[in-house]
């Protein structure tokens, strides 16, 4: 019995991020969870304690699912092709998804321009996610160039890192504006690491 109940949170947690992602935490309402879900309320409530306990599983399962496994071609050296590989993925993501996709754009980024605005706990996750990008990004940058200036590395990861977010939130409203911001990323990568 504890595996279906494991089981069944797994794809709760998934179809209420599904949701989020296309909705906002403010716009997602108890009954629309209860029809993304299959559950009902006292059952989300009994698993997760409040909308809000939802919303925060969702982010982690976000986190482990989406965010660090995009990342990881940014870690351990890979440089420049790393650092094209990511931003060439975000850019495909954007372009080939449909329209009507809940997962436009960013969970988290989508999360700053709402829920954090107010929000403590979720402005720290979100900042959290930025932080964690920005790393990743000054780690490939750093093997991608000769250039061992910190200040300098740090202030190409931070723009990356905002062209990034800056595009994720764009897919929502112009995914060929933002396309090209991470086109645009593209070329700044390349003459960096010239």
């Amino acid at each position: 019995m504890g595996r279906t109940a494991t089981f069944e949170s797994a794809q709760a947690v998934r179809a209420a991020r599904d949701l989020f992602w296309d909705r906002g935490f403010e716009a997602a309402s108890i009954a629309d969870l209860e029809r993304a879900t299959g559950l009902n309320r006292s059952s989300l409530y009994h698993a997760f304690g409040s909308k809000r306990g939802l919303f925060d599983a969702a982010v982690a399962d976000y986190l482990e699912t989406v965010v660090r496994p995009r990342l990881l071609v940014l870690r351990d050296g890979a440089g420049t092709s790393g650092l094209l590989a990511y931003v060439d993925g975000l850019r495909l993501a954007i372009e080939t998804l449909p329209a009507d996709s809940p997962r436009r754009g960013c969970l988290l980024v989508n999360c700053a321009a709402g829920l954090a605005g107010h929000d403590d706990a979720a402005r720290a996750v979100v900042d959290a996610y930025r932080a964690e990008l920005t790393a990743a990004l000054r780690q490939a940058l750093a093997a991608a160039s000769d250039d061992d200036d910190d200040a300098r590395l740090g202030a190409h990861a931070r723009t990356l890192a905002a062209a990034s977010m800056s595009a994720m939130l764009l897919a929502r409203v112009n995914p060929g504006a933002a396309a090209a911001v991470l086109g645009d990323a593209r070329e700044q990568i390349l003459a960096w690491s010239r």
